[in-house]
């Protein structure tokens, strides 16, 4: 979405009540995933095209900038700053030129493509998984401005957990203008002796999610006040407690809080749980604030009137959610185990004790002891799964979810092999690899029992490097974590 778009539409939005979105990135994923296409017709998207997929019965010109000259002469719109460079240097005068020009373009970037000309190279250097050979990105630093730190405010999440939330005076970043960034929790509070009416440093890293970097101690006026954590929820009301040992603190209210009720249906919709294709933050805004839905159970009660009559919604995207629900009602055990939303049961730990329990009266049953008795079911999960079933709402929404035609097979679950050599580890994945894809790879690391991670410490046992691996490579060679390359992963994996 253009720069000019974008502020258009967000200061129709704040006329109308409507919500505003954060950034021209977001405003254009939002308004390309509405399921009523007249939605997305209305907002001020625009198209820059960059290559021709395929053409029959033509002859293009091997030349990947002369394609797009071609483009031009055929009505496309093409990015004028497209040029053609020469070895490295000229890449990076490239480079640096467009870092100065950023802000000057009616569109926002974060960094620029390097790209063979000659498609017949690029056809030779073909592509690794989704990713070509024959390109690559080089992305702009992060932006940092200064300003001033007006207010803090508290979002719940699914969980419950608090996050703070800075409310700055508004400052322009890297061309977008940023008035709110995170704060993460308290312990980063206090350790970076952040409080209201200082002047802080702020960046959007990866120019997307502003954060405060740090204080201007030396502007720091002679009256702030300390940020304290609020001792009830800001959206419902409960008690607020902060476990020992736990750097975040957490609304008791449960799915009784509207803002964890909103985050759980998300969370219960989402790809690796339910998977609702079109249940989306703006729809499950309308269903909890409209009082439609006061658990997840509760989607399945919908029907095509009420949703048809939704702002926004329209029959046929009434329609299309109803089919997609329907459809979710056939799942997996570790899926709906997953989807329910118990703190520390992730995917890993969903199929562990699918495996463990043929069907959930049995888990229901299963004692701490028992839980604990679970290759990587530690203490405080399984805590965490026995209080979950000891709620009396709980055991009601299951309930629900069964009796509306939630269902799974009642297949056999193998127990995972503890001899084979990814049982038990931790493994990160960095670059990518030629077999397949991030999420097959982890899939069948999480099916033998193994644990996959984000990032890597001394806790890892394995990093397995495909091609382009970055920062990650770096640091388990640092920490003397082994390393495999795609083929020693292929061969300990089968």
């Amino acid at each position: 979405m253009p720069k000019a778009g974008f502020e258009a539409y967000n200061a129709k939005a704040r006329m109308t009540g409507e919500k505003v979105f954060a950034n021209p990135r977001n405003a254009a994923a939002g308004s390309l995933r509405q399921l009523n296409a007249a939605i997305t017709a209305s907002r001020p998207l625009a198209i820059y095209y960059y290559g021709i997929g395929a053409c029959e019965n033509f002859e293009l010109p091997d030349s990947q900038f002369a394609q797009l000259e071609l483009l031009k002469r055929w009505g496309f719109r093409v990015s004028s700053e497209t040029q053609k460079a020469t070895g490295l240097q000229g890449c990076l005068d490239y480079y640096n030129a467009m870092l100065k020009r950023r802000l000057d373009l009616p569109y926002e970037i974060d960094g620029v493509v390097y790209k063979i000309d000659s498609i017949k190279l690029q056809r030779e250097l073909g592509f690794v998984a989704r990713a070509p050979r024959f390109a690559c990105a080089h992305k702009f630093p992060a932006s940092e401005e200064i300003t001033e730190l007006l207010a803090v405010d508290f979002q719940v999440g699914r969980t419950g957990a608090l996050t703070p939330v800075a409310r700055l005076k508004p400052i322009s970043v890297a061309g977008v203008t940023v008035s709110n960034a995170t704060l993460h929790n308290m312990d980063e509070i206090q350790r970076k002796d952040i409080r209201i009416g200082d002047t802080v440093i702020v960046r959007r890293a990866g120019d997307v999610i502003p954060e405060v970097v740090s204080v201007v101690v030396e502007r720091r006026p002679s009256e702030t006040h300390l940020i304290h954590l609020p001792a009830h929820c800001p959206v419902c009301g409960a008690d607020v407690i902060r476990e020992e040992g736990e750097a975040v603190a957490r609304c008791t209210g449960g799915l009784f809080c509207s803002a964890q009720l909103k985050r759980m249906l998300w969370h219960f919709a989402s790809r690796k749980a339910m998977a609702i294709d079109g249940l989306g933050a703006g729809i499950i805004e309308l269903l909890v604030e409209e009082n439609l839905v006061k658990d997840v159970a509760d989607l399945y009660t919908l029907d095509l009137e009420t949703l048809a009559n939704l702002p926004r919604m329209g029959k046929k995207s009434a329609e299309n959610l109803l089919e997609a629900l329907e459809k979710s009602k056939n799942t997996t055990f570790p899926r709906f185990l997953y989807a329910l939303g118990i703190r520390e049961v992730g995917e890993v730990s969903a199929r562990v004790l699918a495996t463990a329990f043929p069907d959930i009266d049995s888990l229901k049953a299963a004692s701490v002891e028992q839980l604990m008795g679970l290759k990587d079911i530690g203490p405080v999960c399984a805590h965490h799964v026995v209080h979950f079933f000891a709620q009396t709402h709980n055991g009601e929404v299951i309930d629900k979810l069964l009796a509306y035609g939630v269902h799974w097979p009642q297949e056999e679950y193998k127990p995972v092999d503890e001899q084979h050599p990814f049982f038990g580890k931790t493994l990160v994945l960095t670059g990518t690899l030629n077999s397949m894809g991030r999420e097959e790879a982890k899939a069948r690391l999480i099916t033998v029992g193994a644990k996959v991670s984000g990032s890597v410490s001394r806790k890892t046992d394995f990093v397995i490097a495909g091609t382009e691996a970055g920062s990650k490579l770096d640091k388990a060679l640092e920490l003397g974590v082994r390393v495999l390359n795609e083929d020693e992963f292929l061969a300990l994996l089968t």
